[in-house]
């Protein structure tokens, strides 16, 4: 492989891992605010087990999270030095604040949140865990910035052929940025709490400690059901504001090679050959894709063919069409699992309101452990939707992905950390499962060891290590 290729390879598998941490902190610390505001307001001891006991999790998770993307941070001035170059005035400023205001403010106040318990008050303690659930979205907000760039280039003027930010307010105000922020921010959302839910699941079919799960997959299943379905919302929204400003990606998502009949229907299904650019079978559901698109039954759109005429007379001669399978798939990936979180959380919420929650429901609550994977799938496959789809371009319009590599990095030099990089991974996760497993094996049990300061190292080592 040469050595694009091999640069993209090793992008993509950093950031999808990392990407692995990132919503489950953002989720996991909005439900131990929640948990923690419970306990404070109604003096119920048993949630402050709770959120001790999913806090933990949370500190591991967002411990390895930190060192994954420490990594993939470093790849830009490794593997895309001229790119780095190319928008490092604009880029360079969102993720400043990102280190230095969010993740700095993270980092302060979880210390005070782990060590505050018996020195700060309830109220002040709990000020300091929903400062680090802001801070985790606004984490999430300042990459997004830099990503929204990436997408619909504003604010900015190509000078010596550099981008030079020269309107701070235009990032801020990109219209990209203000339908992928909700979109990524409620699926986080979602992932710590189908987490959190799955875990509870689990639990209740093992009969162990069933009340205290009981009312954590309560607290998880209705932030899990507004979340999803505020993100198929916002998906939508995202979706319609993508067929104007990259129209390409979007007829690749639907594998529409030419204009569309109107009213367009939606494809569920398609036998893609990008070789002789068509289609063999096809699933169509009628007007579909005009609502989609126009939120009315009627409208045509444009196709892969029209758009990369339309492309080469304003870009000059390229291909300027994505991986057409890629997108597609991972489009109907990503709604799929969408689809299935909202019947999963709505049925979950049902069993719970009415107090029908119990191992008796084992095929539910088998399904719920096995939907902890559903939004980490979802996430990886709306992620590769987005990237994928925007190739040819890292910046689009501006900057090919093949213009962006280090020009003095050997493909074996790429091929060398990629081995490197997927190991340490490989460690990184083997520790974060361990770490999981242990403390949900124990359950709150694992609380009261550590009060009582009767725990083992390995329970210390949890509880202070991070």
């Amino acid at each position: 492989m040469d050595l694009v290729m091999l640069s993209r390879i090793q992008f993509a598998s950093t950031t999808i891992f990392h990407y692995f941490f990132v919503p489950v902190s953002i989720g996991l610390a909005l439900l131990v605010a929640i948990m923690e505001t419970m306990y404070v307001v109604k003096g119920d001891e048993k949630y402050k087990r709770m959120t001790k006991f999913w806090g933990k999790l949370f500190l591991i998770n967002f411990a390895v999270g930190v060192v994954t993307g420490i990594i993939q941070e470093f790849q830009f001035g490794m593997n895309w030095s001229d790119y780095s170059r190319f928008v490092g005035d604009v880029f360079g400023p969102a993720l400043a604040v990102e280190a230095l205001l969010a993740f700095f403010l993270e980092s302060t106040f979880i210390g005070l949140w782990i060590f505050g318990w018996d020195r700060l008050s309830k109220k002040l303690h709990l000020a300091c865990i929903w400062i680090v659930s802001i801070g985790t979205m606004m984490s999430g907000f300042w990459i997004l910035v830099a990503n929204s760039f990436m997408q619909q280039p504003v604010g900015f003027e190509v000078v010596n052929g550099r981008a030079e930010m020269n309107d701070f307010g235009a990032l801020l105000s990109n219209g990209q940025l203000w339908v992928e922020y909700p979109h990524t921010i409620l699926a986080a959302f979602g992932t710590g709490a189908f987490l959190v839910a799955g875990i509870s699941a689990y639990k209740i079919l093992k009969q162990q400690d069933g009340e205290f799960f009981k009312k954590s997959f309560h607290i998880a299943i209705i932030v899990a059901l507004i979340s999803s379905i505020l993100v198929a919302v916002y998906g939508h929204q995202q979706a319609q504001y993508l067929m104007h400003t990259q129209p390409m990606k979007m007829a690749a998502s639907e594998a529409l090679w030419d204009r569309s009949e109107d009213p367009a229907p939606w494809t569920l299904f398609a036998s893609i050959d990008p070789e002789k650019k068509e289609n063999g079978m096809e699933i169509k559901i009628p007007y579909l894709l005009s609502y989609l698109t126009y939120s009315k039954f009627s409208g045509d759109v444009k196709g892969m063919n029209e758009l990369q005429a339309e492309y080469e007379q304003k870009y000059g001669p390229g291909d300027y069409i994505p991986p057409v399978r890629t997108t597609f798939w991972s489009f109907r990936i990503m709604v799929l699992a969408g689809c299935i979180m909202i019947v999963l959380a709505m049925y979950g919420l049902y069993l719970s309101a009415r107090n029908k929650l119990s191992h008796k429901n084992k095929w539910f609550n088998r399904f719920m452990v096995a939907a902890i994977s559903m939004p980490f799938i979802g996430n990886t496959a709306g992620w590769i939707m987005t990237e994928i789809g925007r190739q040819p371009w890292t910046v689009f319009g501006y900057m090919k992905t093949e213009d962006s590599i280090s020009p003095n990095v050997t493909a074996n030099e790429v091929l060398f950390s990629l081995i490197a990089f997927t190991a340490i991974y490989s460690v990184l996760a083997y520790i974060l499962v361990r770490l999981f497993l242990k403390v949900i094996k124990k359950g709150p049990a694992i609380i009261d060891k550590v009060e009582d300061k009767t725990s083992d190292p390995f329970d210390r080592e949890v509880h202070h290590g991070v």
